[in-house]
Order: structure tokens, then C-alpha cells, then sequence
């Protein structure tokens, strides 16, 4: 377990749509506590594998006191009332914006031992399931902003101090499931 960098914007594995989980073994809850502990160093609400240069479908949450994760999640909105409010990413430090989401959703997926599981959420824990869903489809929040906020994002990241450090090394596991093209990785 450890605290592990956090991919920022330009890094491709941002943009890359996650690959399911299949195995339920010692690597994977290994991930899902270097998820959770590199979201709480970082004061998140939550953290998706592609921020760590994972390509699953995995990612922790802290939302209202509650720490979890979810594998492989399927998300139902329920209802049509949206919410607008500020939202950042551990991925685009220090960058806020306001961003629509659905105001109530349901997940479905698992839990590191392969057991199911079902978040029920409003407000908050809606926002952060939605916008950690995303990431796992390669989808950052600024692509739900409107043109004009949109214009902004962009421009405040381009004169970002980070803007450019994208590229940490990576190193190869011995498993095959961390991923991009054939060789797998994991930092």
C-alpha cells in the first residue's frame, strides 16, 4: 500500500476508456488500497485506477465520512432533476468549475472480493460517482462543461503551474492485467 502520483490532464491514460476487472485476486486489493490512500493524502472525494495509471474499472470514493470503492460500476440515473455546482479533479489540481450533474443515481458493481455491491446516491456521492464513472470511460468533468466555462477550464490549464507533468515513469508488472495496447503497467 502507498500513496501513488496522481496522473494530471494531457497524461493518455485519462482519455483511454478502462478495461473490466476479471480478477478479484491480491492485486487487485492492493490497487483499491493504493486508490484509497493516494484520494485521502490528497483530500479527494474520490479517485479513479486511470489516475494512477491503472486501466481498470475500479475506483475508490470519500463522501459524507463514507470511504469505499466500486469495480466494474454501472451507473442508473434516477429521476430527471439535475444539480449545478463546483467541481474540481485530483487530475486538474487547484481548478474549479461549475459542472451539471445528475442529482440522484444508482451504481452496481463490486467489491474487491468480488461480492456485489450498490451505492445509492444524491448530491455529493451522485456528483462523485458520476464524475469517477467517467474517468473509467476516458471522460474528464471539463468535457461536461458548457462552451463558454469550457473555454475557461482549458485556458486555466494551459497557464497551469503543473500543466506539462504528465509523464511519470512507469514500470512493468509481472501480472498482465494493467494495461495499454500489449504491455501492461503499473506505477
Amino acid at each position: 500500500m502507498s500513496v501513488t502520483p496522481i496522473r494530471l490532464f494531457g497524461d493518455p491514460v485519462l482519455r483511454t476508456p478502462a478495461d473490466p476487472v476479471t480478477s478479484y485476486d491480491k492485486e487487485l486489493r492492493r490497487l483499491v488500497k493504493d486508490l484509497t490512500e493516494t484520494m485521502l493524502d490528497s483530500a479527494g472525494a474520490g479517485l479513479a485506477a486511470p489516475q494512477l495509471g491503472v486501466s481498470l474499472r475500479v475506483f475508490s470514493y470519500h463522501v459524507d465520512d463514507e470511504i469505499g470503492h466500486l469495480i466494474n460500476p454501472v451507473v442508473e440515473v434516477v429521476g430527471d432533476e439535475e444539480q449545478e455546482g463546483e467541481e474540481g479533479c485530483l487530475s486538474i489540481p487547484g481548478l474549479f468549475f461549475d459542472c451539471k450533474r445528475h442529482l440522484h443515481v444508482v451504481a452496481k458493481g463490486m467489491n474487491m472480493h468480488g461480492e456485489p455491491v450498490t451505492i445509492e446516491g444524491t448530491e455529493l456521492m451522485a456528483r462523485c460517482v458520476q464524475h469517477e464513472t467517467d474517468h473509467l470511460d476516458g471522460v474528464l468533468f471539463i468535457d461536461r462543461l458548457d462552451t463558454e466555462t469550457r473555454r475557461m477550464a482549458l485556458r486555466a490549464i494551459r497557464a497551469a503551474v503543473w500543466n506539462g507533468e504528465h509523464a511519470p515513469s512507469v514500470k512493468v508488472s509481472p501480472h498482465g492485467m494493467f494495461a495499454f495496447g500489449g504491455a501492461r503497467a503499473l506505477r
